[in-house]
């Protein structure tokens, strides 16, 4: 570098934003594990099942018929009847196709809605614990996030009270994510409607539900999704998902929202500006999940629920930890708040679940990621998508990691 050289300055909206911590700590611990360490990682929050046959084949004869070129903007035809289809067949929720937005991943389709929506200074409510990359994205487009701490008491869930306190002229969003990443917590349709209600008396507040882990429910759960409880809110609800989660296609990078036409065409200039279309290849796969057999996604849910079990009983045998039975997703969401104030063998005075969570991939090679990462502490979350045989290491070691303690 010459000395008349400016140096690189990020732009002033990334600059308090860093890599996602849950990626970062995976990345960490998967760096231990090539250096030999034997690190058991249960960060990551992708199924460790394969993406069905029938898909995988589906994508192999697309290449074949040279499906490889640009498709629409925002989701070929055939990936919006798909989308159509999913809503109408497990929703009863009937969306046009110009309603509908496809993107590369949920990710994408929340990053899309927030830019289009967003003017600076405008607040979006977030429940939490909330998935990092939410607040994130609002401070990116330029918005506010306004944490609203749930309890573990509620079922990590918000509650009407809460949400008419959270509100003021400038809220623009109010972010749901049933079942919930990291908590597991997951709405009924009585616990949806007063939020429903509160919401109805608010017309400049929209609702942005994220329903990726639509499809991973316990012990005979309903599934339930603001729009089809309420009505009245379906011209300012963006309902959210994709195929990443219920379907094993993490990295095929395809996810869909429905919602009005003036929201889904802003998004879509969005997209022509950012990504242009999703993979045709991955579209491809991704009408073969939603419309071909489903016998798959409800065989693999019992296989989490199973997992699930396991976890939250080995949790609550270890001293000092309590974990809630979570009612979906793949994590459990456990207090550590039983260990703070002790010290590690070593002398080391834990006093946050940061420092719990070091602790056990430092001294028992367990990654786990630490609550404050999702905006409510003293917890830790567990990734249950993973191998009982894995699972089953882990936790002992977990065990041993709060008997040790001092």
């Amino acid at each position: 570098m010459t000395a008349d050289t400016v140096a690189f300055s990020p732009a002033q909206r990334v600059r308090a934003i860093g890599v996602s911590e849950i990626l970062r700590i995976t990345d960490h611990a998967n760096a231990l594990k090539r250096a030999g360490r034997p690190v058991i990682v249960l960060g990551a929050g992708e199924p460790d099942f394969d993406t069905p046959q029938n898909v995988r084949e589906a994508a192999v004869r697309a290449i074949g018929r040279g499906d490889t070129r640009y498709t629409v903007l925002d989701g070929s035809p055939a990936m919006k009847a798909a989308v159509q289809l999913k809503f109408r067949r497990d929703n009863a929720l009937d969306f046009a196709l110009d309603e509908i937005s496809v993107s590369a991943g949920a990710k994408q389709v929340i990053f899309n809605a927030l830019m289009a929506s967003l003017n600076p200074g405008d607040e979006v409510i977030l429940p939490a614990p909330y998935w990092t990359s939410y607040a994130d994205i609002v401070q990116i487009c330029g918005g506010v996030p306004v944490p609203v701490a749930g309890t573990e008491a509620n079922g990590f869930r918000l509650d009407a009270a809460q949400l008419e306190a959270a509100i003021t002229p400038r809220t623009r969003w109010l972010f749901l994510n049933s079942p919930s990443n990291p908590s597991g917590a997951a709405y009924s349709a009585d616990q949806l409607k007063p939020l429903c209600e509160v919401l109805l008396r608010h017309p400049q507040v929209w609702v942005l539900a994220d329903d990726i882990y639509e499809h991973i429910l316990y012990d005979g759960l309903a599934f339930a999704t603001p729009v089809a409880v309420e009505p009245g809110l379906r011209e300012r609800t963006l309902t959210v998902n994709g195929v990443s989660k219920a379907y094993a296609m993490t990295g095929w990078r395809v996810g869909y929202g429905a919602g009005p036409r003036a929201l889904i065409a802003a998004m879509a200039v969005v997209q022509s500006q950012t990504t242009s279309c999703p993979s045709s290849v991955s579209q491809a796969a991704a009408i073969e999940a939603l419309t071909g057999p489903q016998d798959i996604v409800a065989e693999r849910c019992a296989d989490f629920q199973a997992r699930r079990d396991f976890v939250v009983a080995a949790l609550n045998r270890a001293p000092g930890l309590h974990c809630r039975v979570p009612e979906g997703a793949f994590y459990t969401f456990a207090s550590c708040a039983g260990v703070l104030g002790r010290r590690t063998r070593g002398g080391a005075l834990l006093q946050t679940d940061s420092d719990f969570c070091r602790y056990l991939l430092q001294d028992f090679e367990v990654a786990v990621v630490p609550g404050s990462v999702f905006g409510l502490a003293p917890y830790f979350r567990i990734s249950y998508a993973t191998s009982m045989a894995q699972l089953e290491e882990a936790c002992a070691r977990i065990i041993a990691a709060c008997a040790a303690l001092e």
